[in-house]
């Protein structure tokens, strides 16, 4: 027998919190796979040197929800288009230098100083 998808269950509205965020702590610690002294915040992770992230469970607090980010976007608004990629059509093609004809000669320099006086 084959499980039919369920849809997301939608949160709750929540009412608007108007606390402020407590700023998020600077914490240090070893990686553990590779010992390099590394900084997080509230005591997540994430090794610079050989890729080793710790879970973000093991943090000091919670991390905040959606609605308590300041910089999501207003309710009701879209998120922008975003560009096809690769570009539809290809780049137009440079124009090929000519090589010059040996009959063409730079010009003389005018006669006179070098520099002016």
């Amino acid at each position: 027998m084959t499980r039919r998808p369920h849809r997301a269950q939608l949160p709750e509205e929540r009412p608007e919190s108007t606390a402020p965020l407590p700023p998020p702590e600077l914490t240090e610690a070893e990686c553990r796979r590779c010992g390099t002294y590394i900084a997080g915040l509230d005591g997540r992770y994430a090794c610079g040197v050989c890729g080793w992230v710790n879970d973000h469970s093991e943090g000091h607090r919670r991390l905040p929800r959606a609605d308590e980010d300041p910089d999501r976007p207003q309710k009701g608004r879209r998120r922008p288009r975003q560009l096809p990629w690769p570009p539809l059509e290809a780049p137009p093609a440079l124009p090929q230098t000519l090589p010059q004809s040996p009959s063409t000669t730079p010009a003389e320099p005018p006669a006179g100083p070098p520099y002016p006086c």
